[in-house]
Parts: structure tokens; C-alpha cells; sequence
């Protein structure tokens, strides 16, 4: 009896000290929370060239399997028992980082020249095109000559403002922005080396993806309840799901409408097709923002040529991205994430401010997988209840009898 006594008031005791114990680092986290952050950032650069090899082996897995699949027989054909699974693996392995870095060097060999000289270009034409624009606004408001005085009053005030600027802070900002150019540069060189390590390490986890995931189903299977596991490897599953179906997707899907967009602008000879072809793909990864940000800087290039091409621009945007929203999105990224529009906005802030522009991709299906586990967890704990799950029964209830 003492001895129960006494192992009971020793769980107590332990219990006790854990919750104190969290309590405490829960508040020193909260008051730390710079440090712990930059802490996070610093293990963050630490660990860049496995975060860029992770990401290049996450994007690639759905080909190397398929290629693993295709391959499987014809080694085990022609190669001995022994070596086939070997020859299959490294072959896939290969095969598919060959394939990704072709696609990305084409885009790269095919896009960033013209895009240079699109640049170049905006740069040589942009006081003419200025003067035309001017020219042309004058016109459109001779009609009315109270708003183009107002209108033009305005623009030379902005000259103004801009000639003040020039003389008083473009020394200032061009000093900075060398260097910026500098640091920029050796930041450039070590990118170049993470992505080179990258690509090493994507080669191994591609090849070890199989074995990976066994090994953390172990762990998770030697650590929780066998109840508990499978619940977490569901979870994980049904993460993986979400994040690569959606991630994929919306590639292939950005992608598309960036090529859709280069053929239909160069029909309509727009110009500098390249950089607003790219800027339309680019943005379009971006759930609900992206079409106004890549239309926007977009239109305003259009518009220092040709104002009427603008306006046909503007169209042509709205009918693509009707296309894609209707259409070519739902039939690529299959079903949708299950979250309605104001949570799809509010993960995009929030994501975003979080992370920037990389939090503003993610930020959906992300929030669609806390999103579905808390649902998940709160219609268990109603059932418990023997409550309705039915969101809509709840809309008139005032209170529930006990």
C-alpha cells in the first residue's frame, strides 16, 4: 500500500516539475523570441545546401519513380539478378536530374537573353516612349482642358520631384547600390555553391528516398503507441499529398500559362514578349495575388509603347487567367485544397509576411493542411461528445442541454 502511495506521488512529483519545466521554456520562448529566431536563421544558412538538395529530390520524386517503373524490366532483362535493382535506381536517378536540369537550362538559354534584351531595350526607348505616352495623353484629354491641366501639372511635378531627387540622393543611391552589387555578387557565388552541394545531396536522398521513409517509420513506430503511429503516418501522408500535388501543379500550371502567354502576345506583337511572358508565368505561382502582381508591371511596360495595346493586354490577362482559374487549374492541380476564399487570403498574408515570397506559394497548402487536421481533431472530440459534426446544425443553437 505504501509503496503504491509512494509511486503515486512520484508521477505527481514528475508531472508537477514537466509542467513547471515547459511553462518556463514556453515563457523564456516567448521572450526570446529574436534570439530563438535568429538562431533559426543561422542554422537555416548552415543547412541551405541540404534545404536546396531536399527540394530538388521532393520536385523530382514523382518522375524518378516513374522512370524506376519504366526501367525495372528492361535491366531485368539484359543485366544479372544481382545488379538490376542497382542499374533501375541509379538509372532513374540520373535519368530524372537530367531531365530537370534540361528543362531548367532551356528556359534559362531561351528566356534570359531575350529577357536582357527586353531590358536593355525599356532602358534605350524609355524617353521616347515617355515623350509618345505624354504625346498621347495630351491628345486624349484636349477635350477637356480643366483635367489635362490638372493631369499635366502633375507630371511636372513629378519631373520636379524626380530632377530633386537625381541631384540631391542618386549619388547617395548609386554608392549603396555598388555595394549592394558587391555583396550581392559573393552572395551570388555562395548560392552557386549551395545549389552545386544541392545537387550532390538531391542525388542521394533520390536514391535513399525508400529507405528514408522506412527508417522514419520505424522510429515512429518504436517511439509512439501503434494507434498513434498510424494516425502520424496518415498525417504525413495526406501533408505530402497536398504540398506536392499542389506545389507540382502549380508549376506545370505557371508554366503553361507563361508559354500560352508568349504565343497569343507574339501574335498580337506586343512588345518585350519574353519579360512579360515571364513575369505573367513567374507571379502566376502565386495563389489568388499572383495575375494583379505579374499583370500590373506587366500592363505599365505595354503602356509606355503602345497605350491601345495596353488596353488589349489587359483583356488578353483577364480571358488567360478566366482560362486558367476555370479550366486549366482545376484540371491539373485536381481537387482543390478544400478552403474557402477567405482563409485562402488570410494563409497568403500571413505566409507571406511570414516568409515572403516563398511563404506566399506555400502559404495555401499549407494552411489547408492545418486547416483539415484541426477539423479533424474537433469533429473526434465532438463525436466524443456525442455532438453533431454538421457545421450547419450549429448556425440557430443558443445553448445545449446537458
Amino acid at each position: 500500500m505504501r509503496q503504491i502511495r509512494w509511486k503515486r506521488y512520484l508521477a505527481l512529483g514528475l508531472t508537477g516539475f514537466c509542467s513547471i519545466s515547459l511553462s518556463i521554456l514556453f515563457f523564456f520562448c516567448i521572450f526570446r523570441i529574436k534570439g530563438l529566431w535568429d538562431g533559426l536563421q543561422s542554422l537555416f544558412v548552415i543547412l541551405q545546401p541540404f534545404i536546396y538538395g531536399g527540394v530538388i529530390a521532393y520536385l523530382l520524386t514523382p518522375i524518378c519513380s516513374w522512370l524506376e517503373g519504366k526501367l525495372q524490366p528492361f535491366f531485368t532483362k539484359i543485366a544479372p539478378k544481382t545488379m538490376a535493382p542497382r542499374l533501375t535506381k541509379g538509372g532513374s536517378v540520373m535519368l530524372s536530374l537530367a531531365l530537370g536540369l534540361t528543362v531548367v537550362g532551356a528556359l534559362i538559354y531561351v528566356a534570359l537573353p531575350q529577357v536582357w534584351e527586353s531590358i536593355l531595350s525599356i532602358a534605350a526607348e524609355a524617353p521616347s516612349n515617355w515623350k509618345r505616352f505624354i504625346t498621347w495623353l495630351q491628345a486624349f484629354l484636349e477635350d477637356n482642358p480643366e483635367l489635362s491641366a490638372y493631369v499635366m501639372d502633375s507630371f511636372n511635378n513629378l519631373s520636379v520631384s524626380f530632377g530633386q531627387w537625381f541631384r540631391t540622393s542618386f549619388l547617395v543611391t548609386a554608392q549603396q547600390v555598388l555595394t549592394q552589387v558587391y555583396s550581392q555578387m559573393f552572395n551570388l557565388l555562395s548560392v552557386t555553391k549551395n545549389l552545386l552541394i544541392g545537387l550532390v545531396a538531391a542525388v542521394y536522398m533520390l536514391s535513399s528516398r525508400k529507405k528514408f521513409a522506412a527508417q522514419a517509420k520505424k522510429m515512429i513506430y518504436g517511439i509512439f503507441p501503434i494507434k498513434a503511429a498510424n494516425v502520424i503516418i496518415h498525417e504525413v501522408l495526406f501533408v505530402n499529398q497536398t504540398f506536392g500535388g499542389f506545389i507540382r501543379g502549380k508549376l506545370l500550371d505557371s508554366l503553361i500559362i507563361g508559354i500560352i502567354c508568349f504565343v497569343v502576345c507574339t501574335i498580337m506583337k506586343m512588345p518585350y514578349v519574353t519579360l512579360i511572358s515571364l513575369i505573367i508565368g513567374v507571379t502566376n505561382i502565386i495563389p489568388f495575388f499572383g495575375p494583379f502582381i505579374g499583370a500590373v508591371p506587366a500592363t505599365i511596360l505595354v503602356l509606355t509603347v503602345s497605350p491601345i495595346k495596353s488596353i488589349y493586354f489587359v483583356l488578353f490577362v483577364f480571358i488567360l487567367q478566366q482560362f486558367d482559374g476555370n479550366i486549366l487549374g482545376p484540371k491539373i492541380l485536381g481537387q482543390t485544397t478544400g478552403i474557402s476564399g477567405f482563409w485562402v487570403l488570410f494563409s497568403i498574408l500571413v505566409f507571406g509576411g511570414l516568409m515572403g515570397f516563398v511563404g506566399m506559394i506555400i502559404g495555401v497548402p499549407a494552411f489547408a493542411v492545418i486547416y483539415s487536421v484541426t477539423s479533424r481533431l474537433i469533429n473526434l472530440l465532438l463525436r466524443k461528445k456525442q455532438l453533431s459534426t454538421v457545421t450547419d446544425d450549429y448556425e440557430s443553437i443558443r445553448y445545449i442541454e446537458k
